[in-house]
């Protein structure tokens, strides 16, 4: 096991930018262990793959794995990864952001990188809240809960992050958390080997803005995550996430379409013909 770990540590790392600058509790360093550990369990080509983040605290990934990468501006990631997948199709991007970056101001560029099913697994950390500027609220922040920006409670309603992937057209769909790390890990396996848009969701507590605020140590967080989230095989629609209730985690979504890609080629094909 030891030996397997280092070969972790300096063949999918950058061992020159460790240790890594997230909070002490921070879900982030259990998802990039995670991505590492798939990209290792496939022996995955590193010059296949391309790491892409956008801002935020997730954003700092892509500098800690050993593949191609680019940090993008605010809301950027996903265009920028459409780019690398129509353009090469050998190459799979990988985007590893928060729920605020993919679903504020790229929001608009998830939707349509799902519709035209562009081949690229997207992994979001949904923080409930924007961890980086100082924990205000965002677009998947529960009603009630506070934050800088709500401190009397969050009185907007929630993004369902799995059932709007879903109705616009993602080929895979899935929820994790930090606290189910082999489920994630193998979330991460099937997203880099399916052909066309994955998404995966992975609930991951904000212990320095949103969990002070609202009273949660770190602890608090993860035993929270292991007692409400339950494994079920539900509608995308009936998988909301309210305080003080269940949570469903699983996968939502597992079909075979053609990707943009696959389409655009056999429009060129025709036109050459």
């Amino acid at each position: 096991m030891t030996e397997q770990i280092d070969y972790y540590l300096e063949d999918y790392l950058r061992m020159d930018r460790l240790p890594h600058i997230w909070c002490a509790g921070c879900g982030l360093g259990i998802i990039l262990k995670s991505y590492v550990q798939a990209l290792y369990e496939l022996e995955y080509d590193l010059d296949k793959i391309v790491t892409v983040s956008g801002i935020g605290c997730a954003g700092r990934a892509s500098g800690y794995v050993n593949t191609d990468a680019f940090h993008t501006t605010h809301g950027r990631a996903l265009p920028f990864a459409t780019g690398i997948s129509t353009s090469n199709t050998d190459i799979k991007p990988v985007v590893i952001s928060g729920d605020g970056d993919l679903f504020a101001i790229g929001g608009n560029h998830l939707i349509h990188a799902a519709r035209r099913n562009i081949n690229m697994l997207v992994i979001c950390s949904n923080n409930f809240n924007y961890g980086m500027t100082g924990a205000q609220y965002g677009p998947t922040t529960p009603r009630d809960m506070r934050t800088p920006t709500s401190p009397y409670g969050n009185i907007e309603n929630p993004f369902n992050l799995v059932s709007l992937v879903s109705s616009a057209g993602a080929t895979m769909v899935s929820r994790w958390t930090v606290f189910h790390v082999n489920q994630l890990k193998n979330s991460i396996k099937k997203g880099l080997t399916k052909n066309g848009f994955s998404f995966i969701e992975v609930l991951s507590p904000c212990t320095t803005g949103y969990g002070r605020l609202n009273k949660m140590s770190p602890i608090d967080m993860m035993r929270d995550l292991r007692d409400t989230c339950k494994i079920r095989k539900v509608h995308p629609t009936e998988a909301t996430i309210e305080p003080g209730k269940e949570v469903i985690i699983g996968d939502f979504v597992d079909i075979e379409k053609p990707t943009y890609a696959d389409v655009l080629d056999q429009l060129t094909r025709r036109s050459t013909e």
